[in-house]
């Protein structure tokens, strides 16, 4: 008997291998990592998409302010919007509702006041309503779709989202 066969242990004879045991036990471990780190995946990925939401109704916010400028009335800038920023898509009426993915739904009041939304990918509606005496006030809807997202008539209670 030489060394090799001496260091081998008894009844494998030279056959290599994890045994079912073994392997059964790492599909294991590794079910159990999953479980734990699909929950915070998940949770990243809807913050993600309301932070998205959110750039983009800020995006809109500032081309409308900045078609505002020309004409001193939203409901003349809400038909100027494409112009201004060609990167986002726009739904302008009282009705105006968001179906998703970067669509804004502007709700021109009046010469002074607008209302905007945009539905994020998550089902969260964000809002937000900009008056040039009171200010921009923000809000959010849970669990809306792409007809009960619609932009806001009136002032919203947060300052902030």
């Amino acid at each position: 008997m030489d060394r090799a066969d001496a260091a081998r242990p008894a009844g494998r004879d030279g056959q290599a291998g994890f045994t079912l045991i073994e392997l059964m036990i790492v599909i294991g471990i590794i079910a159990i990592l999953l479980s734990v780190a699909m929950p915070t995946f998940l949770g990243s990925r809807a913050k993600a998409q309301d932070r998205a939401a959110q750039a983009n109704l800020r995006g809109g916010l500032t081309a409308i302010r900045t078609a505002y400028i020309d004409g001193q009335s939203y409901v003349t800038a809400a038909a100027q919007l494409a112009s201004v920023e060609p990167s986002l898509n726009y739904v302008t009426g009282p009705e105006a509702s968001s179906s998703g993915g970067g669509q804004i739904a502007v709700n021109p009041v009046d010469d002074q006041n607008v209302g905007m939304s945009v539905l994020a990918g998550d089902g969260v509606c964000w809002e937000l309503f900009d008056s040039t005496a009171s200010g921009t006030t923000y809000g959010s809807l849970p669990h809306r779709t792409n007809t009960t997202c619609q932009a806001p008539g009136s002032p919203l209670p947060a300052k902030d989202w």
